[in-house]
């Protein structure tokens, strides 16, 4: 076999979250190894946050493409590997690792990523795609590997500092919490969910999730699966003065705490279903506002929208994972 012939990994990479050299070294020596080309590397920009790098690497015939950044680097080279067919390896390296955590991958082993890319396990996972209308009417779609969300959770983002964000990681997102809910108000939308009847409700956030694993063990959406076909949504009500600690009750106490154990879940089913937050499933869903709302991508700002229309790509992406390694349902 001639060099040209050998398969050959291609690195997408973030250079502010990732540590470039180390991880350069390290897929070099290993690919040597393994009898592979040189990998190809290619960093992110200000003007290309992943999308272009990865076409590229595609374009030149990337055997597997590895991902090393933050939640929206990978976002970003998801969105461009979906439906190619070619493997995608995340090397954890942001603040949240969400898609990471999701696919139960280790968060500080990048040698371990390295090795699912080239002698791994394939597995094909689901992508969500959010499609957007401005105000003006502009339209446009792009894609979401963990949630989408309008309203109190995209004001969130918007309010944590990323100096706080750099140094305490996602811990800055309590931060960013407490700055954007004392101005929180709840705003009108009317959804639907699958094409079935409309609700017209008032509401602080309305998330569409893919998956549902958050830092801490928080389940946000104890149901999501990434590999199930189907979207997962979660529409936010904080009620009166104690609102906001009926929902913490659902998302922290009864999803993350009670869920785990048999007995937790008899005492949610005898609790009875939240008038604070409704959790609904289905393979798309569509939100329309009656004003401008801001809306979030796995943790990245996107503006305002005034209609936000999400679906389900089923097994669209396909994960480079660790041999044997399990992706748990949910």
């Amino acid at each position: 076999m001639t060099a040209d012939d050998r398969p050959r990994a291609a690195l997408v990479v973030n250079p502010v979250k990732a540590d470039a050299p180390r991880l350069v070294d390290l897929l070099t020596a290993l690919s040597a190894a393994a009898g592979w080309s040189p990998p190809h590397i290619i960093e992110t920009s200000v003007e290309d946050p992943g999308q272009e790098a990865t076409r590229t690497a595609l374009a030149e015939g990337a055997a597997v493409v590895l991902v090393a950044g933050g939640d929206g680097t990978v976002r970003a080279v998801s969105e461009a590997m979906a439906g190619s067919g070619v493997p995608l390896s995340i090397v954890p390296s942001g603040t949240g690792n969400l898609l990471a955590r999701n696919l139960g991958l280790a968060l500080d082993d990048p040698s371990a990523a390295v090795a699912a890319a080239l002698h791994g396990d394939r597995h094909p996972v689901d992508i969500g795609w959010a499609a957007l209308t401005r105000a003006d009417g502009e339209q446009h779609e792009h894609g979401f590997v963990v949630l989408a969300g309008i309203g109190l959770d995209a004001h969130m983002i918007a309010n944590t500092r990323p100096g706080l964000k750099k140094s305490v990681g996602w811990v800055a997102y309590v931060d960013g919490a407490a700055r954007a809910l004392p101005g929180a108000k709840p705003f009108r939308i009317v959804y639907a969910v699958e094409d079935e009847r409309l609700h017209s409700v008032k509401v602080h956030s309305m998330l569409f999730a893919n998956c549902g694993a958050l830092p801490a063990g928080i389940a946000l959406i104890p149901d999501a699966s990434i590999i199930d076909g189907h979207l997962d949504v979660a529409v936010f009500q904080a009620r009166g003065p104690f609102g906001w600690l009926a929902v913490w009750r659902t998302v922290w106490w009864q999803n993350s705490v009670l869920r785990r154990t048999k007995a937790g879940r008899r005492a949610i089913e005898l609790a009875g279903s939240s008038r604070s937050v409704r959790f609904l499933r289905g393979r798309d869903a569509e939100a329309a506002t009656t004003e401008p709302a801001p809306v979030e991508l796995d943790g990245d700002e996107f503006g305002e929208a005034v209609r936000i229309r999400c679906r389900i790509d089923a097994g669209a992406l396909l994960v480079a994972v660790p041999t044997g390694h399990v992706i748990r349902p949910t």
